[in-house]
């Protein structure tokens, strides 16, 4: 069927299962492993990522209810949600036994409320520096006494989030400092069996000196690395791609796509693609030099990315015909166009590329 898909991603399962060892052999059996699901999967699918790497992992954490949910139908492990719960949510959460990030602590009387007798196990969220989420570090001890006290709450984990942790060193390292004499004040004066998540995957990567009881990667489980020099480690998991819908043979002096961007210097051999922003291709890629894989060979994106259609200089490529496989992100032969160059053309993160790609875009697993 393979054949018949316009444009698909394939996501290696092998890939997944060896980024998820890499953090095993890393820390070891004693450390747990919360897998960041979240996002489909960061655009990977979720159910079938989950159902990969189930036996690997302790944890799943997603970001919402609805994902919640929906992942519990696939699995029976621990689910964290790790965004904040809206108030009517909040029963429902309880009642489906997941476990929520609370930044307040009028959340955890509301999630004491509704525990109707039965403990309800949180994330008890700390900010020390995201400004997202979580209870203020100067105020947290505190609020923790209080909400540690309230009869239907069991805290299972207490959490933070890295900020700069690809991007600046000195805070990413005083900021653990921080965060540890804090987790060793609150067990000092409130103690129990609650763990500790800090790192996720760039914090994972470059500062594992001190992983606490629990680590909490996301990108990292599917092959990409925000730290350049920690790709080789890691296998990219999907490959994204696309067929020749259309080939033309183009004047000099022609328009290709919408505003007229880009004009033909020459007679070219022009290939439309059955791929557009609609399926999550960057429209900033437009006119930004990037360039697709046919043939294992690179061709330009030409003109502006449209809603269901980019073209590609083929001139190069004489054997080239419709219904020719290409690459738009992974390897083909010798080549790679990889996540980080589209994310660095596109002037966004690896993280948007992946969780973008729309949901017209078939998923097939290998």
């Amino acid at each position: 069927m393979e054949a018949h898909y316009r444009c698909w991603a394939e996501i290696d399962r092998s890939a997944l299962r060896h980024n998820v060892a890499f953090v095993r052999e890393k820390f070891g059996p004693r450390i747990e492993l919360l897998a960041v699901v979240k996002a489909n999967a960061y655009g990977h699918g979720m159910i079938e990522v989950a159902q990969t790497i189930a036996d690997q992992v302790d944890i799943f954490g997603v970001a919402n209810l609805p994902e919640a949910v929906a992942l519990r139908a696939a699995v029976r492990h621990p689910i964290t949600i790790l965004g904040p719960a809206l108030p009517k949510e909040r029963a429902a959460i309880a009642e489906g036994g997941f476990i929520p990030s609370i930044s307040t602590l009028e959340e955890a009387r509301d999630f004491d409320r509704v525990g109707r007798g039965q403990k309800v196990a949180i994330n008890f969220k700390i900010d020390t520096g995201m400004g997202r989420m979580g209870v203020l570090e100067e105020e947290a001890l505190a609020v923790f006494k209080e909400v540690s006290a309230l009869p239907n709450i069991k805290v299972h984990s207490v959490s933070t989030h890295l900020p700069v942790s690809n991007e600046d060193e000195k805070f990413t390292r005083e900021e653990l400092r921080n965060f540890g004499k804090l987790i060793k004040q609150l067990r000092s004066e409130v103690p129990g069996d609650y763990k500790t998540h800090v790192l996720q995957t760039a914090g994972v990567l470059a500062f594992a000196e001190e992983p606490f009881e629990i680590v909490r990667p996301g990108m990292l489980i599917y092959g990409i690395s925000p730290l350049p020099e920690f790709q080789t480690v890691l296998r990219p998991a999907m490959t994204w791609k696309t067929r020749i819908a259309l080939i033309r043979a183009m004047p000099g002096g022609h328009g290709i796509s919408y505003g007229r961007t880009f004009i033909t210097p020459r007679k070219m051999r022009v290939a439309t693609l059955s791929c557009g922003y609609a399926d999550g291709y960057p429209r900033h890629l437009s006119n930004r030099g990037i360039s697709v894989l046919v043939r294992g060979q690179r061709c330009a994106l030409l003109g502006r990315v449209t809603m269901d259609l980019i073209m590609i200089d083929i001139s190069h490529l004489a054997d080239a015909k419709v219904g020719d496989e290409v690459v738009l992100m992974g390897r083909q032969g010798d080549e790679e166009m990889c996540c980080a160059e589209l994310a660095e053309r596109a002037e966004t993160i690896t993280w948007e590329i992946t969780t973008r790609i729309g949901a017209r875009v078939r998923r097939v697993y290998v």
